[in-house]
């Protein structure tokens, strides 16, 4: 499968004021490290072959997926391409380390690499992540760089601790030199909430946030905050999490993780809602899952997860599927869609 020029994974938006532009999907790589089940370094470089042929030029990792397996397999592949032809983000806020404690599978990694992580959102900490991701990549050109994980939902009540490491550590000015000299073209966050991101737009001027969930077709809490902000400040979403951990990718009938684990009795509810209204329109739930985020002007991209090329050509498959205008009317109708979100249709 090879996208032509009119397909909306073909589109290009650019991010942030800049000239860096990415496609309409890209592909998030936490399956690649194991996210809840491992799998082969051949299943790993057939998923990203699958992802090019079918068009789609940004790749996003991070150190954290499966403890930088993901960061190794996806440079591995990434380097048989012309570099000029790809984007490629990677976060920093983690350095790892060799593993001195027992190993547990609380994070959903499986059989990930013998590390572990040390937060370290300083000037130094900040740098010295960048430069090992290069080097675990073997790309030196990165074109994204993003604070992964800060705020409440990841660090609870030491979230202030690392936020000074941010502001008054000098984890901030580290972004604006690698930005300025050239060594990177955007910085952002990586997160899963999205009132960080508000916070960081009050303290340094970034150029994207890659927010997971939060903006989705089971749930749209940033609307009315986050993303008018962003269109106002000129900073891009680079959605992730689109299906919602899982629940959004097959529905009810599939698997049931919601937010990184597992789905409480009023998601899978509303969940069996949203699908019984899609079926209805002959339109696969994933389908208007992936399409729906899409449509909103401070969206630049969607990036999908996928462990397998089977995998990732459903998802395009989802991407390009045509929609109905109805399905959208008959969403909010019966408010499983706010009125005012942006639908394709717009």
């Amino acid at each position: 499968m090879t996208a032509t020029i009119d397909s909306r994974i073909a589109q290009r938006r650019r991010i942030g004021r800049g000239a860096l532009q990415v496609t309409g999907l890209g592909l998030g790589t936490a399956p690649l490290g194991g996210l809840y089940r491992d799998l082969s370094d051949e299943e790993a470089f057939a998923t990203i072959a699958a992802a090019w042929d079918a068009g789609v030029r940004y790749f996003d990792t991070a150190p954290h997926y499966g403890n930088t397996k993901a960061e190794h397999r996806l440079g591995d592949a990434l380097r048989r391409y012309p570099r000029g032809d790809y984007v490629l983000s990677t976060k920093v806020g983690r350095r790892f380390v060799p593993r001195t404690t027992p190993f547990d599978d609380k994070e959903g990694w499986q059989n990930p690499l013998p590390f572990e992580a040390v937060y370290d959102y300083t000037h130094d900490g900040i740098l010295r992540s960048f430069e090992d991701s290069q080097q675990r990549l073997g790309i030196v050109e990165i074109d994204i760089l993003l604070v992964h994980d800060i705020g409440r939902m990841t660090h609870g009540d030491q979230h202030p601790h690392f936020w000074r490491q941010l502001t008054e550590g000098g984890g901030f000015r580290a972004l604006d030199s690698l930005r300025s000299s050239g060594a990177i073209k955007a910085v952002g966050l990586g997160v899963n909430e999205g009132a960080v991101v508000l916070d960081a737009m009050a303290e340094f001027d970034i150029d994207c946030a890659l927010l997971a969930g939060r903006y989705t077709l089971l749930e749209q809490s940033t609307l009315d905050d986050l993303l008018p902000a962003c269109e106002k400040r000129g900073v891009s979403i680079l959605l992730g999490g689109a299906f919602n951990s899982g629940i959004l990718a097959r529905g009810v009938g599939g698997d049931l993780k919601f937010n990184y684990g597992e789905a409480p009795r009023e998601v899978i509810e509303r969940v069996a809602r949203l699908e019984a209204v899609c079926r209805e329109h002959g339109v696969p739930l994933a389908a208007a899952a992936l399409q729906f985020p899409y449509a909103h002007p401070a969206v630049a991209t969607v990036l999908t997860g996928a462990r397998s090329a089977d995998e990732l050509r459903e998802n395009v498959a989802s991407f390009e599927q045509p929609i109905p205008a109805a399905l959208w009317s008959a969403l909010r109708d019966k408010g499983l869609l706010e009125r005012h979100a942006p639908a394709p249709e717009d």
